[in-house]
């Protein structure tokens, strides 16, 4: 699910469910803050014009087509993350327990805690394929946690990464072709540097030295069942979200310099990573996910420096990446509104032209930021996740036929899109919104850990069945349920 740092009159206000109760020098402060959020983001919509630019485009031939790369029939997918979704499943005071910043964000009470559970999908990653299989998606995007397979700087768990591969295989015994995130939000705790949050994350010490050595380790271990490696998730949102929102870890708010660095030192984990991949699969793609939500100019941005700042955290990462990638992915929910008057209103936003966490839905936006990219980057496009949070799964239908009625748009006007993962499979941890957000196509079964199918992962059973490369939807309409699917 995305980071989400563009809509960030969420983010900057902050989302207090699901947290302890604060103490009156916490609730104080978070008063102080979220005021002080306000103001900055009113202060940005009055910088005289010109104070900040538009990103400007990659230098790339206009005249450029589209790089040829083989990626087979047209990808329909379903991605996940090992946070959101995977138990611990390793006890405190063992050699393998681990725990992740988000953990350590967590107990610090900054963030709803996930919990020892999440949705069982490391014990019970045979419930997962199940459900895929009965779906008959033909790729699935799942990632590596991190702190799992690393619990230590520079000890590896070495019964923690033949699962994942034997994940991978049993994806690809299955005809699914795994797609592997090798980060996917978190990292190790001990990149956390207690009390120096400017010292954490993507600027700790030991940064550079392991990332490097994962990446090789764990690409290198894969790539016999895995061709489609994306080093990054949304790295854009989790670094906008981090060091300028504080909504999500290290914490930090408008710390332009930590923001500046930490980019810089994702821009080189990337490149390292797609270079490191290379050497250990000579066929492998490069696959980019960036958070790109549709920003809307506003007459109360009338110098279009808020909009043009979010079109640097849109596009600032993808634009310094981008020539190392085989493929464009990005993730797509929402479109929002490029002034102050947003962050009022996000929290009041009921009914059907909204989602449950307030993100304005306009599919045709979707059409819009393919044809961006396609012109932007000219290479080809994976749309990585596209999703709903809602409690009413027929909205949840109508917004994947929708979505994807926009994708065979772009595709028939000449755009070149490879793929297409919905969000996601079962319900799981969302982020600073914990339990609260359901996007999955299914729920899990508490006893069993079954995936309880809704009517939505049938429609899209339904989509992929039907559908070829480019000409997609022609005739289509929701079909009747079997036993076995539940609608809520």
């Amino acid at each position: 699910m995305p980071s989400t740092p563009q809509s960030s009159e969420r983010a900057l206000l902050g989302d207090k469910k699901g947290k302890r109760p604060l103490t009156s020098e916490e609730n104080r402060t978070q008063r102080f803050s979220s005021v002080a959020r306000l103001v900055a983001l009113l202060l940005l919509t009055l910088l005289p014009a010109g104070c900040i630019t538009p990103p400007f485009a990659p230098r790339i031939p206009r005249d450029k087509k589209p790089e040829k790369v083989d990626t087979g029939p047209f990808w329909w997918g379903v991605a996940s993350s090992p946070f959101q979704n995977e138990d611990r499943a390793e006890k405190p005071g063992t050699p393998n327990y681990f725990e992740t910043d988000w953990d350590l964000f967590a107990k610090a009470g900054r963030v709803p805690p996930r919990g020892e559970e999440g949705a069982f999908s490391w014990t019970h990653f045979e419930k997962d394929l199940e459900a895929l299989k009965k779906i008959g998606v033909n790729h699935y995007r799942f990632g590596i946690e991190w702190a799992r397979v690393e619990p230590q700087p520079g000890r590896y768990n070495e019964v923690a990464i033949r699962r994942y591969v034997e994940m991978a295989r049993k994806l690809r015994a299955a005809g699914i072709e795994p797609v592997v995130t090798l980060w996917h939000f978190t990292m190790p705790s001990w990149l956390v540097t207690p009390k120096k949050a400017g010292q954490s994350r993507w600027l700790h010490p030991l940064f550079r030295e392991r990332w490097t050595a994962y990446v090789d380790k764990m690409s290198k271990a894969l790539a016999p069942h895995v061709r489609v490696f994306a080093p990054q998730n949304e790295p854009n949102g989790d670094i906008a979200l981090g060091y300028l929102s504080s909504v999500w870890p290290p914490g930090l708010f408008l710390d332009f310099g930590k923001y500046n660095a930490a980019m810089n030192q994702s821009v080189w984990a990337f490149r390292e990573a797609a270079g490191i991949i290379k050497q250990n699969r000579k066929d492998s793609l490069i696959l980019a996910i960036q958070a790109l939500p549709y920003w809307v100019r506003t007459f109360w941005d009338p110098t279009q420096a808020y909009y043009n700042y979010m079109q640097r955290i849109n596009l600032t990462h993808l634009d310094r990446t981008y020539d190392v990638c085989d493929l464009i992915g990005f993730n797509y929910y929402y479109t929002e509104y490029a002034d102050f008057t947003a962050l009022i209103a996000l929290k009041l936003r009921k009914g059907n032209k909204y989602s449950l966490l307030g993100w304005v839905i306009q599919p045709r936006s979707l059409y819009k930021q393919i044809r961006f990219v396609a012109n932007r980057y000219k290479k080809p496009i994976v749309i990585t996740e596209n999703g709903i949070a809602t409690t009413k799964d027929i909205r949840r239908i109508r917004y994947l036929f929708n979505h994807v009625l926009e994708v065979k748009e772009a595709i028939k006007d000449g755009a070149d899109v490879r793929g297409y993962f919905a969000w996601t499979l079962v319900d799981n941890y969302e982020w600073h919104h914990g339990y609260k957000a359901p996007f999955g196509m299914s729920k899990m079964d508490k006893k069993t850990k079954s995936r309880l199918l809704r009517p939505s992962s049938l429609f899209y059973k339904g989509l992929i069945t039907t559908a070829t490369d480019s000409d997609m939807l022609d005739e289509l309409s929701a079909p009747d349920l079997p036993p076995g699917f539940i609608e809520h």
